[in-house]
């Protein structure tokens, strides 16, 4: 449940020296450790009274967090639900609101839940004002800009293949990544999960495997229903994830279940570095 009341309005130009106290982020707000500070003011910008009231209601956030969905999704829930102890409220900037909604709000219709009307980007200042701005539009040029995953339809999981039939889904394919994946409890009782990836081949352009491995387990994260189907118990699954780069958006569009001596997927990935496509 995303919350928000009018504590955003009136929080400009408040004293808050009378008004708020300065307490340390507690170890449960993870999202919000190793931003540059460690004192946040309470309330906060979303209005929230309590630390208890502030840990509840971010940990519903932390998952958007650690897809990765915008390079300032971590400053943006943070200067919310965190906000830097200064002299005034620093609120984010709209543009820097709309930036992280275009780029995650896909990541929480996927999840099922639209972009809150709490989060109205429509509600934070202008660029002229005081405020926290997203980086320059040089950024892009100084970053590689990776592919991104998206919201999809979940793959369907081979069980029973050859490895000739796998060899001719590499030649159409631009990645295949192991993907080793296990389910791990939280003190909150939110599903969250160990990922370990290891590229078995990349023919695309100039990506480097880390590059791969971390898109991969960003696309796990995002569609974490398909993540979720392919570990129907706490016992470690692997997979290999099979699929292509269209347009700046990575698909996976087969997934193996790597079993223990399964010979037919660690035939095909072996062969493949010999294997001439038709």
């Amino acid at each position: 449940v995303f919350v928000m009341n009018d504590f955003l309005r009136v929080a400009t130009g408040l004293d808050i020296g009378l008004s708020t106290k300065c307490v340390a982020i507690p170890k449960e707000m993870g999202m919000c450790h190793k931003i540059g500070y460690s004192e946040m003011r309470l309330p906060n910008l979303m209005g929230h009274t309590s630390m208890a009231e502030v840990i509840q209601k971010s940990t519903t956030w932390q998952h958007l967090v650690h897809t990765d969905c915008h390079p300032h999704v971590r400053t943006f829930l943070c200067s919310l639900f965190a906000p830097i102890c200064l002299d005034t409220f620093i609120h984010p900037c709209r543009s820097m609101c709309v930036a992280v909604r275009d780029s995650c709000a896909p990541v929480l219709l996927c999840h099922g839940h639209p972009w809150p009307a709490s989060l109205d980007c429509d509600r934070f200042p202008g660029d002229e004002d005081m405020c926290l701005a997203p980086l320059t539009k040089d950024y892009k040029y100084l970053h590689k800009v990776l592919p991104k995953p998206t919201c999809q339809t979940c793959p369907a999981v081979e069980e029973f293949f050859t490895h000739k039939r796998v060899l001719e889904v590499f030649c159409d394919s631009n990645f295949a990544v192991k993907v080793k994946l296990s389910k791990k409890k939280t003190a909150f009782e939110d599903q969250e999960y160990n990922i370990e990836c290891q590229v078995e081949f990349i023919t695309q352009g100039s990506l480097l495997p880390y590059e791969t491995q971390s898109m991969i387990q960003q696309w796990l994260l995002i569609n974490e229903k398909c993540t979720e189907r392919m570990t129907p118990t706490h016992r470690p699954m692997v997979y290999l994830l099979v699929g292509n780069i269209e347009e700046g958006i990575i698909l996976v569009k087969q997934a193996y279940r790597w079993q223990r001596k399964d010979s037919q997927l660690t035939l095909a990935t072996q062969k493949w570095r010999y294997h001439k496509c038709l």
